[in-house]
């Protein structure tokens, strides 16, 4: 699958604070204020991760800048999302983004951070807006309030400063080779098949027999292959037999596997990841995974009929309902209709067609009816939908492709980002919010103005963003680590002392690709994060759903019967286009086509796992 660029946080400890405070707010000399703030967050030793909803109970609002201070001189923000984010000493502050700055009455929007501390750390009580506290009724606003924020679209040249970089990273929750149960169960797991709020949450993870004989089969790969990772349904084929590349099961035979795996757990349920993966004209901007079905044959049919119709029908029998199985919604999809429909002609057929939005639905209604069916439709990464010209439209379409469903906003449990792909979990040494010699990291070449700088920072945005559009606040999201590790030798242990952005953002950044645009075979790429629930609020699971060792693509032609193609950006000599900025693809050679196994890859990737393999 491609992943390119487009300008334009399994068990952790939850400690719910639970600290709810009243908030005023101001935009306007006639606005009435009143509004409230919800703060929870998870911590670990020395690091937290916090959710903030902000709740309108007066007039509208066309702009807001929230206030705070930390009870404890230790707490700092890290790392903000979906607001402007400053800090000095213990005050801390946050402006509107463009498109959550305007709050109706009734109306909410949520925005976090992750932060530092030691000692303790207290949940912050006195929250204002523009200097005014507010006790839950109407209030007069300050005199002279704040502007409103300046728009993402159109960054100013001199950033105001941000929170600096922390000098090492959070520390985190030591993972587990499959998914744990959170730190708070409830007193009485619910019945087998309820459809539940995470399916990852208590849960076990399916080992995919296939994939862990290839793991074992490989110089120490027996220290991964118990790990859940997901199974792969790439064509009509595969559905009653996998016997291309590296599967010989199908979907059946998988089921029943999970079943017998299950029944060896003991009581805690069992989660299996099957990726949905044949839309027609699939893969619309490149050619390394084009699929079997074409929009001008039929295709959209054939997917409904052949494909998606037999996929629900075996996942509805009741043999399986005690499993909790996990669909991946055709990767690359939609984000392709908002990104590459003017430079590529397949995906303007797919657009013009309907043949993708359409799809997608099909799915979600036929997928959605079953109890223990849980849809999680892909969101691609930081650096494809990160601009503001791709962010907001990409949220519309998704609020406009869920509400087009017989469930509407319910038919979506959540979305995934970085599936097979490579962009860092968490950057370490640097946030978006960094300044360099009076320079913002985004106007460095390897950020390009975008406002995420990691998958995390990025998913729980898009989160809020979706939330605050319209989805259920039981929204969760999933990032794929298999393959973004980033370790070995050439992972750098801090941030540098460069006063050049470039250099700094270069040299502090643990994802060591050319280019944040290339995604095929990773040339130092290593295994990322273990599978795990709950790793940060907003975030349902790590998972690895991209098999490592498993080819993105072919080094060069090669003739196949599975409808992929040859993709220069696979090509290890390749010298790039202007998607990658004109970068080699940083692609290993020797790969063979899509979905088969490349052991160089695999040896490469455990070589470079972070954390690494013991």
């Amino acid at each position: 699958m491609s992943s390119t660029v487009r300008r334009g946080l399994v068990a952790a400890a939850v400690l719910a604070l639970g600290s709810t405070a009243a908030v005023a707010t101001a935009t306007s000399a006639s606005a009435a204020v009143s509004c409230k703030v919800t703060y929870s967050a998870s911590e670990w030793q020395g690091g937290m991760s916090a959710n903030l909803t902000i709740q309108n109970l007066g007039d509208a609002l066309n702009g807001w800048t929230l206030a705070f201070t930390f009870p404890n001189s230790s707490q700092k923000v890290s790392q903000g999302w979906s607001g402007n984010w400053s800090q000095s000493g213990s005050n801390v502050t946050v402006t509107a983004m463009d498109w959550n700055k305007s709050l109706s009455t009734g109306g909410s929007t949520s925005i976090g951070f992750n932060g530092t501390w030691s000692g303790s750390n207290p949940a912050p009580t006195d929250f204002k807006i523009n200097g005014v506290s507010c006790n839950g009724t109407p209030q007069s606003p300050s005199p002279s309030p704040s502007a409103s924020p300046s728009p993402r679209v159109s960054p100013s040249a001199s950033p105001s400063p941000r929170v600096s970089p922390s000098a090492s990273p959070s520390p985190r929750v030591s993972p587990s080779a499959s998914p744990s149960p959170s730190a708070s169960p409830s007193s009485s797991p619910p019945p087998p098949g309820t459809h539940v709020d995470n399916p990852y949450s208590g849960a076990t993870g399916y080992v995919n027999p296939d994939w862990s004989a290839s793991a074992k089969s490989e110089p120490g790969g027996s220290r991964v292959a118990n790990i859940s990772t997901a199974v792969w349904l790439d064509r009509i084929a595969a559905i009653s037999s996998g016997s291309a590349g590296n599967n010989s099961m199908g979907l059946r035979d998988h089921l029943d596997e999970a079943v017998a795996q299950d029944a060896a757990n003991g009581s805690a349920p069992l989660t299996i990841q099957v990726v949905i993966y044949d839309l027609p004209n699939r893969d619309c901007s490149a050619l390394a995974s084009n699929g079997e079905l074409k929009i001008a044959q039929n295709g959209l049919a054939r997917y409904k009929s052949e494909y998606i119709d037999v996929i629900a029908g075996i996942m509805a029998d009741s043999k399986y309902s005690n499993l909790r199985i996990v669909t991946v919604i055709e990767p690359d999809s939609l984000p392709n209709l908002i990104t590459n429909v003017n430079a590529f002609q397949a995906c303007q057929e797919a657009q013009s067609s309907g043949a993708y939005v359409q799809g997608v639905q099909y799915a979600l209604n036929k997928l959605h009816a079953i109890k223990n069916v849980y849809t999680y439709v892909d969101a691609a990464h930081h650096a494809w939908l990160g601009w503001d010209n791709n962010f907001q439209p990409m949220v519309n379409l998704f609020y406009q492709v869920a509400t087009g469903t017989t469930a509407g906003v319910n038919s979506i449990d959540g979305f995934i980002v970085n599936t097979a792909n490579f962009g860092a979990t968490v950057e370490p040494y640097f946030t978006i919010n960094t300044m360099v010699n009076g320079q913002s990291v985004r106007q460095s070449h390897w950020v390009d103005w975008n406002w995420y700088v990691d998958e995390q920072s990025f998913s729980v945005a898009l989160r809020n963003a979706l939330v605050a559009k319209g989805f259920p606040n039981t929204l969760g999201m999933l990032i794929d680590t298999s393959r973004n590790g980033w370790g070995g030798s050439a992972r750098p242990s801090g941030a540098s002392t460069s006063t050049n952005v470039d250099t700094f953002v270069n040299e502090s950044r643990v994802d060591r690709r050319i280019h944040a645009g290339n995604w095929c075979n990773q040339s130092g790429a290593g295994m990322g994060e273990r599978p795990r629930a709950n790793p940060a609020a907003g975030l349902d699971a790590y998972v690895w759903i991209k098999p490592p060792g498993e080819s993105d693509g072919s080094s060069s032609a090669i003739d196949n019967d599975e409808g992929k193609g040859f993709d220069r950006m696979c090509d290890p000599t390749y010298g790039g286009n202007s998607l990658n900025g004109n970068n080699p693809s940083g692609a290993l050679a020797g790969a063979p086509v899509s979905g088969h196994w490349f052991s160089a890859q695999f040896q490469q990737l455990m070589q470079n796992a972070y954390p690494p393999l013991s």
